[in-house]
């Protein structure tokens, strides 16, 4: 087994090497790649890219900002691991809780395993940000007929193969919703684990807004309704 880290980077120059650190410091069961794109930074990120020396990490770059969902499509083509899971670069997520994932693949007790956070008032960016987060996961349970609790987490881990098989096209923060409603379809119910997490304020650089949860009901209603044939897993 080895496990691909896809880390999508734009505009992170506070916190990319602190990020990057972080994931290699962790003690991994297994061998891993870290593969980072970098989404056409403009803040002095592609400096610091240009300066990591570390054989674990291959790095790319889109020249323009593209999204989310295309920064990630292309580390999962460069990927070379068995299994993927994706590490946003912005201290949201804590990459020691990488191997909390990695466990169910290797017991044998699942092949998708989520990173499920749970929301606090010192952990959320805020209110309309949990509930919208809920939202959004209501809507595909009631959809799909099943129960997850964190449909927009960023800590997915499952094969390769299978990710590329999904074949996610929304560019954006949709792929999240995209990713999940595709696996849902496709009759995977993913191994659920309790992760930290510390969600930045939008002074601090976050980037979601109200109109990524509209789009990503769509995305759902779409999957669901047989609109989106590309890609059955």
């Amino acid at each position: 087994m080895k496990l691909s880290i896809l880390v999508p980077v734009y505009n992170e120059v506070a916190t990319f090497d602190l990020v990057r650190k972080r994931i290699l410091d962790v003690d991994y069961p297994c061998d891993v790649e870290v593969v980072v794109v970098d989404d056409g930074s403009t803040d002095g990120t592609a400096d610091l890219l240009a300066a990591v020396d570390d054989p674990r990490v291959v790095i790319h770059r889109h020249e323009v900002n593209r999204g989310k969902g295309a920064a990630i499509a292309t580390a999962a083509r460069i990927a070379s691991g068995t299994h993927l899971t994706i590490c946003d670069a912005d201290l949201e997520y804590d990459p020691d809780d990488i191997p909390r994932l990695l466990r169910p693949v290797i017991d044998g007790e699942a092949e998708v395993v989520y990173g499920t956070r749970t929301f606090s008032s010192h952990t959320s960016f805020s209110f309309w940000f949990v509930l919208g987060n809920r939202a959004v996961t209501t809507f595909a349970n009631v959809l799909f007929n099943c129960y997850i609790r964190d449909l927009e987490t960023c800590f997915k881990l499952m094969p390769l193969d299978l990710y590329r098989r999904l074949g996610v096209r929304s560019a954006g923060f949709g792929m999240e919703a995209e990713v999940t409603g595709k696996l849902l379809r496709a009759g995977y119910r993913p191994y659920e684990v309790p992760i930290s997490y510390t969600a930045r304020s939008r002074a601090e650089g976050k980037k979601l807004t109200w109109r990524d949860g509209v789009e990503a009901l769509w995305i759902l209603l779409r999957i669901r309704a047989g609109l989106d044939r590309a890609g059955r897993a």
